[in-house]
């Protein structure tokens, strides 16, 4: 079969979309990236994303518009990618799209119910593609207990696993994420979990102080010197000290979080990029220390992976464990997440789960998303 991923994440860059032919079902499937590009958000749409992430500046209105906004642009992004591609959308047997988070609540305060939020209407892109769609794949799993994230274990294990090693797959994208797959691991054996901010609160200062999206290949943070004393403190955030499964994200680690930052101390620009540059390194380490051993491949993806200040510290942090990117295995690291999406709308499609529990804490293994049929 032949599909498009999409992927709109935590660091809002753009529509990440990969064409992906895929084969087989469950432990027997065989993916092949034929193409992918992002399709980046134009300054003023992403502002208006930005502007309904935050509980301060929302409105219902722009949410409900913004949803059938980012069906168009999500559209956009396939017709763009099959039209580079020479693929006719007709050859297209579905679309699997994550679509954009606006809230993630899996632990609650009293009162409230453990939900989420991804919009990026379905219909509209089904209409527009003229292709089946499968989406929101977070919310079943969160029927049954479980968090609702990390949502691409699934896909990991079965493209990752090996009888020869221990693999570790982490994703930094604006959160940081990983998939622990033991050597000879079967799907039960799997734990995954966001390990707290990825490029979220650099993007963030970046933006502040220097009006760039990101970190261009780690600049500021080798100018800058790290402040031992606002680590420390960033360290001792409960988030931390919880065990699996867990999640967070731009509600614990986004714009709010950096406001309260820069308001309790006072560093340089490249000094506050430093010390955030290590609290990603430090917290990934310390997650994923317990893991390693020299049988232990580190596989790194996502956009941090970009960032040669990041992933030194990492590396020197876990001396014991082979760190690699995704282009070390011969793919490519943006695509990861957008790759999945199709591992997962092809498990719906053929009515087989794709959540794991054991990273979620879900009750039991479930169908995930919801297909809209193109007639």
């Amino acid at each position: 079969m032949l599909a498009v991923g999409l992927m709109s994440g935590t660091s809002l860059d753009g529509v990440d979309a990969a064409l992906v032919e895929i084969n087989g079902v469950s432990e027997s499937t065989q993916v092949k990236l034929r193409a992918f590009e992002t399709l980046p958000f134009a300054p003023g749409f992403k502002a208006l994303i930005a502007k309904s992430l935050n509980n301060d500046t929302a409105t219902l209105e722009e949410i409900c518009s913004l949803d059938f906004a980012l069906g168009q642009k999500f559209a956009e992004a396939v017709r763009h990618l099959c039209t580079k591609a020479g693929v006719d959308l007709e050859a297209l047997d579905f679309v699997a799209s994550h679509g954009q988070t606006i809230y993630h609540l899996p632990k609650p305060p009293v009162g409230e119910v453990a939900s989420t939020m991804q919009i990026g209407n379905a219909a509209v892109l089904c209409e527009l593609t003229h292709t089946t769609v499968v989406s929101d794949f977070r919310s079943r799993d969160m029927a049954v207990g479980g968090l609702g994230a990390p949502i691409v274990p699934y896909s990991e294990y079965v493209l990752y696993r090996s009888d020869t090693k221990t693999r570790l797959l982490q994703n930094i994208g604006g959160i940081a994420n990983v998939t622990v797959i033991p050597q000879h691991a079967g799907m039960f054996d799997l734990l995954a979990f966001d390990t707290g901010p990825g490029n979220m609160v650099i993007d963030e200062l970046c933006r502040r102080y220097f009006n760039e999206e990101y970190d261009a290949n780690g600049q500021h943070a080798a100018a800058g010197h790290v402040d031992q004393t606002v680590l420390k403190a960033l360290l001792a955030d409960d988030y931390f000290k919880q065990t699996p499964p867990k999640t967070t994200g731009r509600e614990r680690f986004g714009k709010q979080y950096v406001d309260q930052l820069l308001a309790n101390s006072h560093l340089a620009p490249d000094d506050w990029i430093a010390t955030a540059t290590e609290l990603t390194a430090q917290t990934i380490a310390d997650a994923l220390r317990p893991f390693c051993h020299e049988e232990t491949e580190l596989i790194v993806g996502g956009g941090g992976s970009y960032n040669p200040t990041l992933m030194r510290r990492i590396q020197m942090l876990l001396p014991v464990a082979t760190v690699l990117r995704q282009e070390d295995l011969g793919l490519r690291s943006d695509a990861k997440e957008a790759v999945a999406m199709v591992v997962l709308g092809n498990q719906t499609l053929h009515h087989e789960p794709s959540n794991v529990p054991s990273a979620t804490g879900a009750r039991r293994p479930v169908i995930l998303g919801s297909v809209t049929y193109y007639d």
